[in-house]
């Protein structure tokens, strides 16, 4: 183990201890926008009647015209002390929304909440086609469909359970993987946040993405999943504005041909448990440490902690809802204070 990954996991201990008396949370402002976004024409479609209420009057709806789509939607926490040298924007993964940063699915404490009693100005936000950012018209403004997950299509597929068919209805008799930290009582809940998303949007969300970092930043990215792509192509795309990466199991990366913009920005990769008990996970993982190699090779400083090699096993893909989550914040707030960018 190396010298910065013992500091990193001794320090995570002590913070998340501390994190866990929740201390009151003392805001000098909050609110929310939306960014991005363009205006759509849309011809050609037959005027509808509709009724909008049991037992009310229709009225003709014509759908020819202009839409306003692919807007995100931004909600900002400002602590009244402020303790980050930048304000950190959150980053959801795929099918989710800022939920993600929120209260656990089981009610402990979210990595919103524990950023935010850090002293960071925290940014959540809802990405195109998710949540409170609304969706358009498939396939005549989002290409192609939606994708929607069953019940037990995250369990399997986020390292929760073990592999194929271990999903069950009920939580007693479902095959956990060993020592794993998600918590099941609040399984059901978690699937609550699952939304629908489509496979064709990546192009848009980037545009918003970037949009945001233009009204917000200089700021510091931290992005989980899906989101992995967009954090690291936006990264490349405002490299003046970004200040450090965190990315939380990353399922893409970014063009590896323009990897030199972000020599100047320090980037931690964090990697949960189970890797090698899942068929997607080693490559997406080896497609990940592959890219932080490439930043360093570029004369900029990645970090890669892969969270079992330093002591702290059971983590889902999901590692900010994990009943450990408060410890690997600890462990991103350290790496934060190691680099300058935030006040003891």
């Amino acid at each position: 183990m190396s010298r910065l990954a013992i500091l990193l996991t001794a320090l995570a201990l002590i913070s998340a201890e501390a994190a866990q008396a929740e201390e009151p949370i003392h805001l000098r402002d909050m609110g929310s926008f939306h960014v991005g976004g363009r205006l759509v024409e849309i011809s050609g479609k037959p005027v509808k009647e509709v009724t909008f209420t049991a037992g009310g009057v229709p009225a003709k709806i014509d759908p020819n015209g202009t839409y306003q789509v692919e807007q995100m939607y931004v909600q900002y926490f400002l602590p009244e002390t402020e303790k980050g040298a930048y304000p950190l924007l959150l980053w959801h993964g795929g099918g989710l929304t800022g939920v993600t940063y929120e209260t656990t699915p089981d009610g402990r404490q979210g990595w919103l909440n524990y950023f935010l009693r850090k002293g960071w100005s925290v940014y959540n936000s809802d990405a195109v086609e998710r949540g409170r950012a609304g969706w358009a018209q498939y396939p005549d403004i989002f290409k192609g469909e939606p994708v929607f997950l069953t019940v037990a299509n995250p369990f399997e597929r986020f390292r929760i359970g073990d592999g194929p068919g271990s999903y069950d209805p009920d939580p007693a008799k479902r095959r956990l993987m060993p020592g794993s930290q998600f918590p099941n009582e609040g399984y059901d809940n978690f699937v609550k946040q699952n939304v629908p998303r489509w496979t064709t949007t990546d192009d848009a969300t980037i545009a918003a993405y970037i949009a945001e970092v233009d009204r917000v930043c200089p700021c510091i990215l931290l992005f989980h999943s899906q989101a992995g792509t967009f954090g690291f192509k936006v990264a490349q795309a405002r490299p003046d504005k970004v200040k450090a990466l965190i990315a939380i199991e990353p399922a893409g990366v970014g063009d590896p041909t323009k990897v030199d913009l972000l020599k100047s920005i320090p980037t931690l990769f964090v990697y949960g448990d189970y890797i090698d008990r899942d068929s997607r996970w080693p490559k997406i993982h080896a497609t990940g440490v592959a890219f932080a190699e490439a930043i360093k090779a570029a004369g900029g400083s990645a970090d890669v902690v892969d969270l079992p090699k330093i002591g702290i096993s059971g983590n889902s893909h999901m590692i900010m809802m994990d009943k450990n989550n408060l410890q690997v914040a600890g462990l991103i707030q350290t790496w934060l204070a190691s680099k300058g960018l935030a006040k003891p």
